[in-house]
């Protein structure tokens, strides 16, 4: 039911976890894919041969703490692509840092990284968006952007700052039929989590606060991302959307 063959996607971190799965739900659905990598080639470069026969597919590396990477980047997919209709911006970390001994550095760090890339990618695709009069941007914040995280206060104010991103674009953007959304993910199995999740007792203690009973896996990240870039959700904009097994119920 839901078919890209038309659309182009630059999706960002897309080698592993929540991108990665991002990836192969556009090809799947037959989007072009443009995808953004910091160190993983190898993985990259396994992702475009696996989903190469579906669709068109090509990674670029990207160190998206650098804005004229970024612009490049941009550059680079529009001229390869000829437009980029989807943007998914879901680059980002999630390191430790406790108040009092978190350094100004951790916190530019992630604020630049996570929110900061976001603003950018945006901010260059937009232009072509306007002038074909479409568009879809996707931010990937977290449950920590509407409720908080201790010892990840630079984590939570970096995805709480691109949810108000999120709604604050989705008005100004609309009379041009860019509809931007974001989807909020609480736990997922992935390589920045699985350290933590790793220990049974921290596992124990976050699986009770999970109505589902279950930490969600990257593909059930990307299929409410693709809901949203499809004609399926063409009435909706500003909006949160929460996947997280019912731990933050919030609307």
């Amino acid at each position: 039911m839901i078919n890209l063959k038309s659309k182009v996607v630059l999706i960002t971190g897309g080698s592993r976890g929540i991108g990665a799965s991002c990836v192969k739900y556009f090809a799947i659905a037959g989007a072009s894919v443009a995808f953004t990598y910091n160190n993983n080639k190898t993985a990259a470069e396994r992702l475009v041969k696996r989903y190469a026969k579906l669709a068109k597919c090509k990674s670029y590396k990207v160190d998206v703490a650098n804005s004229d990477e970024i612009k490049n980047c941009v550059e680079d997919v529009i001229r390869d692509f000829g437009r980029v209709d989807i943007l998914v911006n879901n680059a980002g970390i999630w390191k430790e840092g406790k108040i009092g001994k978190m350094k100004l550095s951790q916190w530019e760090e992630t604020i630049k990284i996570n929110l900061t890339s976001a603003f950018l990618f945006s901010n260059y695709v937009v232009h072509s968006m306007k002038q074909r009069r479409f568009g879809r941007i996707i931010n990937i914040s977290s449950t920590a952007g509407q409720r908080g995280e201790a010892r990840y206060s630079h984590y939570a104010a970096s995805k709480g700052g691109m949810i108000s991103f999120t709604k604050s674009l989705a008005e100004e953007l609309a009379e041009y039929n860019i509809l931007v959304n974001s989807v909020a993910p609480g736990w997922v199995w992935t390589d920045m989590s699985i350290p933590a999740l790793s220990d049974e007792k921290s596992f124990e203690s976050e699986i009770k606060e999970i109505p589902l009973k279950r930490i969600a896996q990257p593909d059930d990240i990307a299929g409410p991302v693709l809901f949203l870039a499809s004609d399926l959700a063409k009435h909706i904009t500003g909006e949160v959307i929460n996947v997280n097994g019912g731990s933050v119920m919030c609307g």
